[in-house]
């Protein structure tokens, strides 16, 4: 089973979602839109591949906006059309944070500043824990999204939809994917600034997301396998 994953920027790696499909025997073909050289001036050029061909798709995060395409580039259009054909194909799509972002932009819905930014560990109310569980999940985002038509919010939070299933694909707006080496290389390429401005403390918000690596590890096989089994798994 073939796996196409989107990694937009240099440091948004698969991690844990990549390892768990792996585990179910996906053979991964990771990308990356953004070399790191151009991390402070993302509106490059990159050609996405096609959706047809694939099993699955995944879509990571990143630290723009996707309805900012002066600074992300109109690279973001490639993507958007990529997704947009995967879902009319039937090619199940989980999206991440950005790429839920994406995901929902893509189907007819749309992206807008959250009432406040969301940074650290959370535990969200959920419809089905079988598929999205309460967490606690770890979340960096300024945006929320504006599900698109036909869409079922799957999980929610008082700042914005956290999970949502649309035909055979998932978006969900944390990061089930972390790993301690990801929370430091955000810290590291501007989030530092980015936690003090909001209040956070970055060297406690990495010792906590060190010593919460056991739990991302199970929720993040539980969240892949409930995809799967679920979403990717059902025939619309």
């Amino acid at each position: 089973m073939r796996a196409l994953v989107v990694q937009h920027d240099h440091v948004t790696e698969p991690g844990l979602v990549g390892a768990r499909l792996q585990e179910r025997g996906y053979d991964l073909t990771v990308i990356t839109v953004v070399p790191e050289h151009r991390h402070h001036a993302p509106n490059v050029t990159f050609d996405f591949p096609d959706a047809d061909g694939w099993d699955l798709i995944v879509s990571l995060g990143a630290p723009w906006s996707v309805y900012d395409e002066t600074a992300v580039g109109s690279w973001i259009g490639g993507e958007l059309a990529l997704l947009r054909k995967a879902h009319h194909l039937g090619v199940p799509v989980l999206g991440v944070c950005f790429g839920a972002q994406a995901l929902t932009t893509a189907l007819g819905g749309s992206v807008q500043a959250a009432p406040r930014p969301e940074i650290g560990w959370v535990e969200v109310d959920t419809d089905d824990p079988s598929l999205v569980g309460p967490g606690p999940w770890f979340q960096w985002h300024y945006d929320r999204c504006v599900l698109p038509p036909g869409a079922r919010e799957v999980a929610r939070n008082a700042v914005c939809a956290q999970a949502f299933r649309a035909g055979r694909s998932l978006g969900v707006q944390f990061h089930p994917e972390i790993t301690t080496a990801m929370v430091r290389g955000w810290i590291e390429t501007g989030g530092a600034q980015q936690c003090v401005r909001h209040g956070v403390d970055p060297a406690e918000l990495l010792t906590v997301s060190r010593a919460m690596e056991p739990t991302a590890r199970v929720n993040a096989r539980r969240l892949v396998d409930g995809f799967l089994g679920q979403a990717a798994g059902s025939v619309d």
